[in-house]
């Protein structure tokens, strides 16, 4: 049974790690590189080599509810999408608030970690840490990395010939903080993702002209839905998650390009993604406009650079490009970890359930918040956190080697029959469905039928209403007094930093009346069995 667990970063997953590890009675001692806590979120003028952080504008694409850990609101003033320094002290009041900063070691760099001699029947490992100049050595009974996986940066020069000789300057989009150097330049940004998005809209504000080189495409969605409420909320729920799994998926690819395409038409803006298995997809509130005023221009792929141009894939040419920003994201590295974990830790596809290598004797190491999740990450790591801290101190059970390597391998067999390439360090995956995964393997899991049963007013919320993750603190190990409360004044807490100017005659958000909410259960219902009934059984098995 794991008593002293090593935390290796002290970001997002660092931080709901300590604090799972206090409540399943472990020991956890995390070590932090740099001088503060925050990870990702620590915004610094000067970038640190190994080390990603936001850039000086950025705003989070997941609402404040959507993104709150389970048993830990924001506030209910913090508006709905935070700056990036709003949501630092948001968890630094986290970290205060459970006293997780005492068990941090800050300036301390972990060098490497080994599997301890006895490791097949003990399972420990030595972890190798320097600070100020000093290296020590000590003996841990289970190791959770929450590094991030956003530390070295994938700078494809090789793919863009004439790179090498342009003359003007390159620079990855790790280097970028704001757009001060770049006024009255000619900037071509590499990359449609959410960087890519960010900083071609920002640039354009000052600069003569802002190029966007996309590849495949990309939907660009708006934070706000049609009614003003945060996008997230709308759409992350369990009923519209219901219905996506009875629908064929041909069906709902057609339903998501209607859906996508309500805000603008992306073939006129030269953004239409290309047909793949995956749904390229960014939140730029901005983007359209300043494409639709001629501050942005979309480009298709680059194919070579000469001394001063950009030559594209459909023959145009831009010239006199002063800056190239490669929006290209990074790639996933954990030095540190002895070799041969290296190829099992190279993808997440190729972790049982996206967090622990299959292939070890001992199952006391995870990877915490390597994953890319269609919606917020912050509640995905702190349940990961929340089961792997009760898989160390034996509580809940993991299944054989070979149980955990034949999932593995035929969840990969899947990915190559829907045309996905397995090679890619992180899978895309829904929200809700890896959110149920694992609470199901904790025992947190609401149950709706239940819930329908013995608070109906409670059901309807957790089944209409947005999946927070307030939700699995409802029942099972871990569970919450205030998780029922919270969940029926989630919409509150969102409306709350509107509320500056208030007006009597405003309509206030009413609840859905009794016979609407029926006539909602009866057409799905109805809809289930019409879809169970005509169905061919081949897309069904």
């Amino acid at each position: 049974m794991a008593q002293k667990v090593a935390i290796i970063g002290a970001g997002v997953s660092g931080l709901a790690s300590i604090k799972c590890c206090l409540d399943e009675g472990l020991e956890p001692t995390c070590f932090e590189r740099s001088d503060d806590i925050g990870g990702l979120w620590r915004f610094r003028e000067i970038p640190e080599e190994g080390r990603s952080i936001v850039y000086k504008s950025v705003i989070t694409n997941t609402s404040k509810e959507m993104s709150s850990f389970s048993d830990f609101p924001f506030p209910e003033v913090c508006p709905n999408f935070l700056h990036h320094s709003v949501l630092l002290e948001y968890l630094r009041m986290y970290a205060g608030h459970f006293q997780l900063l005492d068990y941090i070691h800050l300036k301390t760099t972990v060098c490497s970690v080994q599997k301890h001699p006895d490791f097949t029947a003990t399972g420990q490992w030595v972890v190798y840490t320097e600070k100020d100049g000093q290296r020590e050595s000590a003996i841990f009974d289970a190791i959770m990395v929450c590094s991030g996986h956003y530390a070295e940066r994938n700078l494809p020069l090789d793919s863009f010939p004439g790179i090498k000789k342009f003359k003007g300057r390159y620079l990855h989009s790790w280097e970028y903080k704001d757009p001060r150097g770049l006024e009255g330049k000619r900037v071509l940004v590499l990359g449609a993702g959410d960087s890519g998005g960010d900083i071609a809209a920002e640039v354009s504000r000052t600069a003569a002209k802002v190029f966007l080189s996309t590849r495949s495409g990309t939907w660009v969605l708006s934070r706000i839905s049609n009614a003003g409420w945060p996008l997230d909320m709308v759409f992350n729920k369990r009923f519209m998650n219901s219905i996506q799994k009875l629908l064929p998926a041909g069906t709902i690819k057609k339903m998501q390009t209607v859906v996508f395409s309500r805000w603008f038409n992306h073939e006129n803006y030269g953004l239409i993604p290309l047909e793949s298995s995956w749904t390229p997809l960014i939140m730029n509130d901005e983007l359209p406009s300043c494409i639709l005023c001629g501050a942005v221009v979309v480009k298709t792929n680059v194919k070579e650079f000469t001394d001063t141009s950009a030559i594209f894939e459909d023959g145009t040419v831009e010239k006199d490009i002063d800056v190239v920003i490669f929006a290209t994201g990074y790639t996933t590295s954990f030095p540190f970890l002895e070799e041969s974990l290296h190829s099992a830790c190279k993808s997440n596809v190729s972790l049982y359930k996206k967090i622990f290598p299959p292939h070890l004797e001992k199952q006391t190491l995870a990877i915490i918040g390597f994953v890319a999740v269609i919606g917020s990450l912050m509640p995905v790591v702190e349940l990961q956190a929340r089961w792997v801290t009760r898989v160390f101190n034996g509580s809940c059970k993991l299944p054989t080697m070979s149980q955990m390597m034949t999932e593995v391998a035929k969840h990969k067999e899947d990915l190559q029959k829907r045309s996905i390439p397995s090679h890619k360090d992180k899978e895309r995956i829904y929200f809700i469905e890896y959110m149920d995964e694992i609470a199901t393997c904790i025992g947190v899991k609401p149950s709706l039928p239940l819930l329908f049963l013995t608070d109906p007013k409670l059901g309807l919320e957790v089944f209409f209403g947005p999946c927070t993750s307030y939700q699995f603190r409802l029942t099972g190990p871990g569970k919450w007094e205030k998780a029922r409360s919270t969940i029926l004044t989630q919409w509150d807490r969102a409306l709350k930093p509107l509320k500056t100017r208030v007006v009597d005659v405003s309509p206030k958000r009413t609840s859905v009346s009794c016979w609407v909410i029926v006539f909602c259960i009866s057409a799905f219902l109805g809809f289930t069995w019409l879809v169970f009934k005509y169905s061919s059984p081949s897309w069904l098995s």
